[in-house]
């Protein structure tokens, strides 16, 4: 088995490419995090140098699994055996946490050297469901108002709802919402969902790529939910990604919201894998 680590996302993507773009839903987080690296530098996610690597099971076999890791974030892993925890321990890497299809996940947590000496503990964070789009159906009963895609007249509405679905799902790293907001704008995949003339939720779309796009995020404000305007915004970001040549449409659900699992189901997802992520605490 031969392992290559980088802090060149260009190392990565010069052997990977092909590997990523064979299984656009197994890598969804890895690809759209290489595009964003790629159009806003190796700093996107946070001043510490990202890592990322590759397996082949022969030196000369080709590329079967990838990881990227932007700090302060967790290790987001592909296609991945559980021998990178070693890797990455060897290496002298630092690593709050794991992410990505749960047995591969919980392969790498159980096999985190510090984890197996008992120095170090492994809490699941959020769980996760991956939905695939098998085939839109428009929003039963259609939801009041119409879906639009967002400008900049909704910048600040926006990065005030960007902040406040982060701090929702409990993500605690810091995060510049004017900066994510105005790129987001920029690749013309928001959309805000409007009724009576105002913004009452807005979904994204990410930019297609290896035939893929991801829904994501979602938010209603809590005072105007169960409405359906989830289900409006959401019906026409995915309408989007189509019309943007998507050949599959993904999104993630949080396993412990029901309503939102019941919701995209009834837009045409199907689930696909469980997903986990989990912080490593102690040590």
């Amino acid at each position: 088995m031969t392992w290559t680590l980088t802090n060149d996302p260009a190392a990565l993507r010069a052997e990977a490419d092909a590997f990523l773009a064979a299984h656009p839903a197994d890598n969804t987080v890895l690809l759209t995090l290489l595009d964003r690296i790629a159009k806003r530098g190796r700093h996107a996610f946070g001043d510490g140098d990202p890592v990322f690597g590759h397996w082949r099971a022969a030196p000369d076999g080709p590329v079967a699994g990838v990881f990227a890791q932007t700090p302060p974030y967790p290790v987001r892993l592909g296609r991945m055996p559980a021998e990178l925890a070693r890797a990455l321990h060897d290496r002298g890497a630092r690593v709050p946490g794991v992410a990505g299809e749960r047995a591969a996940a919980v392969a790498f947590a159980r096999a985190w050297p510090p984890a197996a000496a008992g120095a170090v503990r492994a809490e699941t964070a959020v769980d996760e469901r991956l939905y695939r789009l098998a085939g839109l159906e428009g929003p039963s009963p259609v939801p009041a108002g119409t879906a639009r895609p967002a400008g900049p007249a909704d910048r600040e509405q926006l990065v005030e709802w960007s902040a406040a679905f982060l701090a929702e799902i409990g993500e605690s790293n810091p995060v510049d919402h004017g900066a994510y907001v105005d790129g987001r704008l920029a690749e013309g995949g928001l959309h805000v969902w409007e009724d009576g003339g105002r913004p009452v939720s807005f979904a994204g779309a990410s930019p297609v790529i290896a035939g893929m796009s991801r829904i994501g995020p979602v938010f209603t404000p809590v005072a105007l939910r169960g409405r359906g305007y989830a289900s409006g915004v959401v019906a026409a970001a995915s309408a989007h990604a189509l019309a943007a040549g998507a050949a599959e449409v993904l999104l993630y659900t949080d396993l412990a919201n029901p309503v939102s699992n019941s919701i995209y189901q009834k837009l045409g997802y199907r689930p696909v894998a469980d997903h986990v992520t989990f912080d490593f605490t102690g040590g």
